[in-house]
């Protein structure tokens, strides 16, 4: 939800479309292109298993101008994996709830976000980074990439959450505008 919160904010995709669907209390945009639904869930399904094993430790949204490929904004979700929980007999403690509120203020900044970063006045793209342990061996139709940094930028650190084994800690980077 993240993702597609991201995407609909920054005007990768046309708002068209997006529809609405209602999770964790609040109303959120997803898109109905199918092509872009198909990518985020090959991409999610994957996810979703290096973070079962504890062998991812970052998720970036990069936003590229498509004529220069220049970075324009690098979202990084850096998450933290207690390895020990899933090991460990005894449960930790805590509430649906609790994360959901948590995931629920996340995805607020992220929609809050239009309202400090600068427009994006050109055509753009975005592209998925994922960060994971050395050793692990990725599917064959994935690439590797460099970080895709920017220069010349601003960083705004978003809210953290907690499930009971991930801590994802969030931030915006984007490139200063230059004044004419």
């Amino acid at each position: 939800f993240g993702i597609n919160s991201i995407l609909y904010q920054r005007g990768i995709y046309p708002s068209e479309t997006f529809t609405r669907v209602q999770k964790y209390g609040l109303t959120l945009l997803v898109t109905t292109d199918p092509e872009l639904i198909k990518y985020l869930n090959n991409v999610v399904e994957q996810l979703k298993e290096w973070l079962y094993k504890c062998t991812v430790q970052k998720l970036v949204v990069v936003i590229s101008n498509i004529e220069s490929g220049e970075v324009l904004e690098r979202w990084q979700f850096d998450i933290e994996c207690d390895k020990t929980a899933k090991d460990n007999s005894a449960p930790r403690e805590k509430s649906q709830k609790a994360i959901q509120d948590e995931i629920r203020s996340v995805i607020r900044q992220i929609t809050a976000t239009v309202t400090f970063l600068p427009l994006l006045e050109v055509s753009c793209s975005f592209d998925l980074l994922i960060y994971t342990d050395k050793d692990l061996v990725v599917p064959e139709k994935w690439e590797e990439s460099g970080p895709q940094f920017i220069t010349n930028s601003e960083e705004v650190r978003l809210r953290s959450f907690t499930t009971t084994i991930h801590k994802v800690n969030s931030m915006v980077a984007y490139k200063i505008p230059v004044n004419d």
